[in-house]
């Protein structure tokens, strides 16, 4: 079957149906086809940008970043219809709202886990890789561990953007992760309208020294691994109101 023979049979099937087969909440033709002549539900796609033809990732999100994210108050409150999680093995778990859990697995092998996805704050997929990475990988570092292996979980429109795009925000991740000596092992994906990416971590620790929220005491140094003042900027840079690369300030050439 020609692609055109199957263009035919897939919108034919669509007009019948009173909607896209893909996506029922479209109707066929839908606004893409009709505008670029990309039936997504043949299997076609959007061709790859051009030189100096960049996607925005944060035209493609309602929240940029950690914004993206439920806030405290209200996860507290689903958390709290939950059932308690006991078990002699674990160390750190949900009750004390740490970055990562620790669990016992032999009496010489201790574990810390964590997963840590969200939406793009900036708009280069490269760059929002390595940040995504990051992000996740510090968890486990802010409770003294060590990370070992990844596992990807990633979020994209794949029927609207291209391809490619997806590729470079997974390969910044991997760029990441290969300079910490993180070995990724395999991942997840979802086709969803927003974009989403991040890492679940799984790292080594010695129980011993073991870092927690609860352990903080008045006294105790207060280390700041990146400028404040970078989620306002990243803001900014969503709306299309951060100034220009050269007069900005070094926290958001930090982030951006």
């Amino acid at each position: 079957m020609t692609p055109t023979e199957k263009r035919k049979r897939v919108m034919d099937r669509s007009i019948k149906l009173g909607h896209c087969v893909c996506d029922p909440r479209k109707h066929c033709p839908c606004p893409l086809f009709k505008e670029k002549n990309i039936c997504t539900c043949a299997g076609e796609r959007e061709p790859a940008p051009t030189a100096g033809q960049a996607v925005r990732l944060t035209d493609h999100v309602r929240s940029a970043g950690c914004a993206s994210k439920i806030s405290q108050a209200d996860l507290d409150r689903v958390l709290g219809m939950l059932p308690a999680v006991s078990d002699p093995r674990l160390l750190v778990g949900l009750s004390t709202g740490d970055d990562a859990g620790i669990f016992r697995l032999t009496p010489e092998v201790t574990v810390v886990q964590t997963v840590d996805v969200f939406t793009p704050g900036v708009d280069d997929p490269l760059l929002f890789g390595r940040i995504a990475a990051c992000n996740s990988l510090s968890d486990v570092y802010a409770m003294g561990g060590t990370p070992v292996t990844a596992l990807s979980i990633i979020g994209f429109p794949v029927y609207s953007l291209p391809e490619s795009v997806m590729a470079d925000i997974l390969r910044g991740g991997m760029d990441t992760l290969r300079e910490a000596g993180v070995v990724l092992l395999g991942g997840h994906s979802i086709n969803d309208e927003e974009i989403k990416f991040g890492f679940a971590v799984t790292g080594l620790i010695d129980p011993a020294r073991v870092v927690t929220n609860s352990g903080a005491q008045p006294g105790d140094l207060l280390i700041l691994t990146k400028p404040l003042g970078t989620g306002i900027v990243s803001l900014a840079n969503q709306l299309g109101s951060a100034s220009p690369w050269p007069s900005r300030p070094p926290a958001a050439r930090w982030l951006l």
